[in-house]
C-alpha cells in the first residue's frame, strides 16, 4: 500500500463522526465577509435563495487572526485576537441563530502558515541556517513549521473554542509543510522532530488533535491539494492521501482544475474541462480509500473562481460550475464546497 520511505505511518482504525447535515453544500466566507450582522444577513438570504446549507468561516485566517477573541490566542499569540470582530458570546449568540436557521457551520482554522504565530515565537519558525532570517516561501510571510507541538496545542485549543461556540465542524488548512525545493530544504531550519518525515508529522497532528476532540463529538475535516488523490507520494509536503484519510472525518481535497498542469488526466488544458478533471481527481481518491480500515468521508472543494492567468482557461461561470458538481455526483459525492476568495460567488441553485 505505501512505499518503503511511509512505513512510519499509522493504519489502525479510527471511529469516524459525520456531520449533523448530510449533504453539505457549503460556501468559504472570510472574516470579513462575517465581521457584522448585516454582512451575515446578506450571506443567510444567499444561501436560501441558492440552496447553500453551509458556511466555511474563518475562525483562525491565512494571517494567523481570530475571527472571536479566544483564550488560545491570548495566551500563544495575543496579537492574533487584536482583530477580532467578536467576543465569545457574542460569537455564540451568531452562531445559534444561524444554525436555527438551518445553516451547518464548519470551523476554518489555518494551521501552519502562521505568519502571527511565526513572528511572535520566531525561535520556533522555519529559518534560513546561514542567516537566522525567516523562510518566506512564495507568499512572502514567515511560516511556523507543522513540527511545531506548541503550535499543534494553539491549533487544537482554538478548534475547541470554536467548538464551544457552537460550530458544527473542525476543518483544517494548510495541515501542510510549506512548499520547498531541493535546494531550499537543505538551507532552512525545519524544526525537524527527531527523524520525523513530513507525512509522519501531519498524520501525528491529525492524530493529536481527533484524540483532543473526541470528547466533542464534532467532526474534523482536512483541507489537502487536489493532486494529493493522484500522487503515489506526499506531494513534497506531509499531505500522504491514506495517512490523513484514515483519521479525520472528512477529506476535502482542493481539485480546483486551473491548478492541474497540462496534460493531467490526458487533458491539454484541465481548467477547460472541469467535468473530467474533477471526475479523474476524485476518482483516484475514491480508489485510494478502498485500501484503508478507516477511510474518511470525501468532500472536495469546487472552483468557483476564473484564472485569467492559465492559458486556454475558460470562464467559470454557472455552467463549468454545474459540471463540477454533476462530476462528484456521478461518483456518488452528493456534497461540496465552493471556493471563492474574494466571496464573490454566482447567484444560481446548488444542487
Amino acid at each position: 500500500m505505501t512505499g518503503k520511505e511511509y512505513n512510519e505511518l499509522v493504519f489502525e482504525p479510527f471511529k469516524k463522526i459525520k456531520a449533523r447535515v448530510d449533504d453539505v453544500r457549503g460556501i468559504y466566507l472570510t472574516r470579513t465577509s462575517f465581521s457584522n450582522v448585516q454582512k451575515i444577513k446578506h450571506w443567510v438570504e444567499f444561501a436560501k435563495s441558492t440552496n447553500i446549507n453551509a458556511f466555511v468561516v474563518d475562525v483562525k485566517d491565512d494571517d494567523g487572526f481570530m475571527l472571536f477573541e479566544t483564550s488560545a490566542a491570548a495566551e500563544f499569540v495575543p496579537e492574533a485576537n487584536a482583530r477580532a470582530y467578536y467576543k465569545k458570546e457574542e460569537m455564540k449568540e451568531i452562531v445559534k441563530e444561524l444554525k436555527d436557521q438551518g445553516l451547518y457551520l464548519i470551523a476554518r482554522i489555518v494551521c501552519f502558515k502562521d505568519p502571527s504565530y511565526a513572528r511572535a515565537h520566531k525561535d520556533r519558525a522555519i529559518v534560513y541556517k546561514d542567516t537566522g532570517e525567516p523562510y518566506m516561501g512564495i507568499y512572502k510571510v514567515p511560516w511556523a513549521s507543522a513540527y511545531d507541538r506548541q503550535l499543534w496545542e494553539y491549533n487544537v485549543r482554538v478548534a475547541i473554542e470554536a467548538v464551544e461556540v457552537g460550530f458544527d465542524e473542525i476543518q483544517y488548512d494548510y495541515v501542510r509543510f510549506p512548499e520547498l525545493s531541493k535546494e531550499t530544504r537543505q538551507r532552512v531550519n525545519l524544526r525537524q522532530v527527531g527523524d520525523e518525515s513530513f507525512a509522519e508529522a501531519i498524520q501525528k497532528f491529525l492524530i493529536y488533535s481527533k484524540r483532543k476532540l473526541e470528547p466533542y463529538n464534532v467532526p474534523l475535516a482536512a483541507d489537502v491539494f487536489g493532486l494529493v488523490s493522484t500522487a503515489v507520494d506526499d506531494v513534497g509536503i506531509g499531505q500522504y492521501w491514506e495517512a490523513v484519510s484514515n483519521v479525520v472525518d472528512y477529506i476535502c481535497p482542493m481539485v480546483y482544475p486551473s491548478h492541474y498542469a497540462p496534460g493531467s488526466f490526458g487533458l491539454s488544458v484541465p481548467d477547460a474541462y472541469p467535468y473530467e478533471t474533477i471526475y479523474n481527481a476524485l476518482k483516484d481518491g475514491i480508489r485510494r480509500n478502498l485500501h484503508i480500515p478507516t477511510p474518511a468521508k470525501i468532500r472536495p472543494w469546487l472552483q468557483s473562481f476564473t484564472t485569467t492567468w492559465v492559458r486556454g482557461h475558460i470562464v467559470y461561470d454557472e455552467e463549468a460550475i454545474r459540471k463540477q458538481i454533476k462530476a462528484a455526483k456521478d461518483l456518488g459525492i452528493n456534497e461540496y464546497m465552493l471556493w471563492n476568495a474574494s466571496n464573490n460567488y454566482k447567484r444560481m441553485w446548488y444542487k
